[in-house]
């Protein structure tokens, strides 16, 4: 097996679209040789913890409701491409995602991580819901099969909180400036939400180098 680590937020939609470019790739080679991990980087680690108004956000952001528009249709155009729907007329909230990073650590703990974020990205993009709230999150990880009152008192707590803070950290300082982000093999680096044919791509690149060496 090969390690593919991501590192992505689940409130970045192009971490979203880049996920369903790389399930595009994986679900046609179903031999692929990854091992997926998922870690931490928050697009905005400075959040107040109950978020914010994610219209007000987008049109500091992008300086006007005008570009944000523009900006998000191209979002909109690429996640047709992808074959995903996006709400945005259902997302009210910018959200403060530690939460949500200590949930998806937890679920690879369990070995239910992929599961975990993406249901974090539905939820989030399809369904409008706060993923910044601990009730919201325990709900998520209920459905995923996750413990509901574990969860629960893990939310209630700082458990992992500095860890995964530090892990965000570390990110950056090995050159992750920005999500989605692939490393493969702890070697090679895949950056953005690249369609599936560049995964093909690698996965036929990864095979022809695993013949020529005999493994």
């Amino acid at each position: 097996m090969i390690k593919l680590d991501i590192f992505s937020d689940p409130v970045c939609p192009w971490c979203y679209i880049g996920k369903a470019n790389l399930d595009r790739a994986l679900e046609s080679a179903p031999d692929h040789p990854f091992d997926i991990e998922w870690h931490p980087f928050q697009l905005n680690p400075g959040m107040p913890a109950e978020g914010v108004d994610r219209a007000a956000y987008l049109e500091a952001k992008f300086g006007g409701k005008a570009k944000a528009v523009e900006i998000y249709a191209r979002v909109e155009q690429a996640a047709r491409e992808a074959g995903l729907t996006i709400d945005f007329s259902s997302i009210k909230t910018m959200p403060n995602t530690l939460n949500a990073h200590r949930l998806i650590h937890w679920a690879g703990l369990e070995g239910r991580q992929t599961a975990i974020v993406s249901a974090l990205f539905r939820a989030y993009w399809r369904e409008g819901r706060d993923i910044g709230d601990a009730s919201t999150l325990t709900d998520i990880a209920e459905a995923a099969g996750m413990d509901r009152a574990l969860t629960e008192r893990l939310l209630a707590t700082d458990e992992d909180r500095e860890a995964l803070k530090a892990r965000d950290i570390h990110a950056r300082q090995r050159g992750v400036t920005g999500v989605p982000c692939f490393i493969i093999g702890n070697q090679y680096v895949v950056s953005g939400a690249q369609p599936p044919q560049v995964w093909a791509d690698v996965l036929a690149e990864l095979r022809g180098s695993a013949q020529s060496t005999g493994r």
